[in-house]
């Protein structure tokens, strides 16, 4: 049995052609090539699979397809379309945030979702954004380039508000 959910990835309607007990990673990877949603330990653990479902964090290898069906999936692929997200990616690459780029997919949702948390009072404190990435491992980096290129972008995005008013 098959069912055909479709879900707006990346900005584009997509129908999805799954078996009910397929991942939203597995269904991203196989289905659809988003590559960069890598799958880790398949137990919601270590937070590399994480994606953005709605504008929230999930654990795509613990979200099933189906239960995407009618949302808006963001990978990082569709990232560029999104001037925040954009410029957090640079900041990764000139903080040399991304070792081995295993976590990297992870770490950018978490940190996109945490930049564009209207909740958040400061987005440049260091102790919350350590807490945001509680939720992807990295083995390689001690987070602490990661964290310099989510307050750097953050930064930027202060210093576009004030330009702007």
């Amino acid at each position: 049995m098959h069912d055909t959910p479709s879900v707006t990835l990346n900005g584009r309607l997509t129908p999805l052609r799954v078996h009910p007990c397929d991942s939203l990673a597995d269904a991203l990877r196989d289905t659809l090539d988003m590559t960069a949603t890598r799958i880790g330990c398949n137990e919601g653990i270590c937070g590399a699979c994480t994606v953005l479902l709605d504008g929230r964090s999930v654990r795509a290898c613990m979200t099933l397809a189906g239960q995407a069906d009618g949302c808006r999936v963001e990978t990082v692929e569709g990232f560029a379309t999104s001037p925040t997200r954009r410029l957090l990616q640079q900041a990764f690459v000139e903080q040399f945030a991304a070792q081995c780029g295993f976590c990297t997919s992870g770490m950018l949702a978490v940190a996109a979702e945490f930049l564009e948390d209207p909740t958040v009072g400061d987005h440049t404190d260091e102790a919350l954004i350590l807490e945001r990435l509680n939720a992807v491992m990295c083995r390689c980096t001690g987070y602490r380039n990661i964290v310099a290129a989510i307050v750097q972008t953050a930064r930027q995005q202060q210093e576009q508000g004030a330009s702007n008013e």
